[in-house]
């Protein structure tokens, strides 16, 4: 880790087409967030939080400001660079859990290892399986497994590079509430044991009680903020949400 940021982003602004008819999805972002801290992103349909989250992740290309992840700048970076980079430091959990079916549990955990030509570690594999309930699953195919079972391989996945942040992206969509409390566990015990940075976009105010932090995004701003809040006032926040308001981001 260098310094004390795990994702910063400075000025970032998204724009799609150009003149009347372009859309502004980001406009100016601000945002520092620790290491070994859990952000979840919430706003309005449009507000900008998948693009929010593609930008941070280097998935997408800010069209203005910087964006650093875990002190290094990847606005302007090669896209060679950048792809080793998000095989080796990045973590990505989405809710339709993204497995290959003819890949075995196992095989699926290591594949970013594989793909960032480095020789698989079984063993590795084996304790983020076993950290995620999975431990008898590694030559199931995901096929021969649950919803839930699914999205704990992909998070073992995501674990496994050890890397500086977890990107999730609506992680629990797809699941029952009880699987979903399950899954979100696992993000919490992945913050508080491992050191892990969660940022995690959804539109469930009880998935984001789990987080430290809660950040409503509308019209592509940052609009308000919650700490360790309760469920019911975070939906009552985003009920209120039209308008945005300043953000003090000295407060990240």
């Amino acid at each position: 880790m260098a310094g004390e940021w795990a994702v910063e982003l400075h000025g970032v602004s998204r724009r799609y087409g150009r003149g009347r008819n372009a859309v502004h999805a980001l406009r100016g972002i601000d945002l520092t967030l620790r290491h070994g801290s859990f952000t979840a992103v919430m706003g309005p349909s449009g507000s900008g939080k998948s693009t929010f989250l593609q930008c941070a992740a280097g998935l997408d290309r800010a069209t203005a400001g910087t964006v650093r992840l875990g002190g290094t700048q990847i606005t302007g970076m090669r896209e060679n660079k950048l792809t080793a980079l998000r095989r080796t430091r990045l973590g990505f959990v989405f809710q339709a859990f993204n497995l290959l079916p003819s890949l075995t549990v196992e095989q699926n955990v290591v594949l970013p290892m594989r793909l960032a030509g480095h020789r698989p570690d079984r063993r590795r594999a084996a304790e983020v399986l076993a950290q995620v309930g999975l431990a008898d699953k590694a030559r199931r195919r995901p096929g021969q497994l649950s919803g839930g079972q699914q999205q704990r391989v992909a998070i073992a996945r995501a674990l496994v590079t050890r890397p500086d942040v977890i990107f999730a992206d609506e992680p629990t969509g797809a699941l029952d509430t009880t699987t979903a409390a399950e899954i979100l566990a696992l993000l919490r015990q992945a913050v508080d044991t491992q050191g892990a940075t969660v940022v995690m976009v959804t539109h469930d105010p009880a998935a984001a009680t789990w987080a430290d932090r809660v950040l409503f995004l509308a019209d592509g701003e940052i609009a308000d903020h919650l700490d360790r809040a309760p469920a019911d006032r975070i939906a009552a926040r985003m009920t209120a949400l039209t308008v945005p308001a300043p953000y003090d981001r000295t407060a990240a």
